[in-house]
């Protein structure tokens, strides 16, 4: 078999079939097959933007899956877009804890800090991202975020 001649392969192979976060450690993973239970929900009701509805659900979620990065980013959210600025921050620190390069939280940590005026951080959150994703939506909307204040 192929994968007894290439030991790395098995370790790709074997993470790909555990679901392991390592696998996709760059993606943020929103794949409604993967998503656990509340996931879904809380993603409608931060889309539909009932926040304390959506910080319920996530509450749930990562009580549940404490390094869930993906919830810890819309629970920032969230908290940001309900001016929980504090909370926010402590939440998209959280998820960047658990995987530095959560694209989605590096972009709204990065709207929160010009939000805050720390447009010094908010490029740094901007060059970050543009070295993961390129011209992702992330990037377009920080860069836009920074140009509404003059700081691109």
């Amino acid at each position: 078999m192929i994968l007894n001649h290439f030991p790395i392969l098995r370790v790709f192979v074997a993470l790909a079939m555990l679901g392991t976060p390592a696998f996709a450690a760059g993606s943020n993973d929103n794949a409604a097959a993967s998503a656990p239970t509340g996931m879904t929900e809380a993603q409608a009701a931060v889309d539909a933007g009932r926040y304390p509805e959506a910080l319920r659900l996530l509450a749930a979620v990562i009580k549940s899956e404490p390094r869930n990065a993906n919830a810890l980013d819309l629970m920032g959210y969230s908290n940001r877009k309900m001016n929980r600025l504090s909370e926010a921050a402590r939440y998209y620190d959280a998820a960047l804890k658990v995987n530095p390069q959560h694209i989605g939280a590096l972009g709204h940590q990065g709207e929160l800090f010009v939000e805050t005026g720390d447009y010094d951080r908010a490029r740094q959150n901007l060059k970050l991202i543009t070295a993961i994703c390129g011209a992702c939506e992330e990037v377009i909307d920080l860069r836009a975020a920074l140009d509404a204040k003059g700081q691109s």
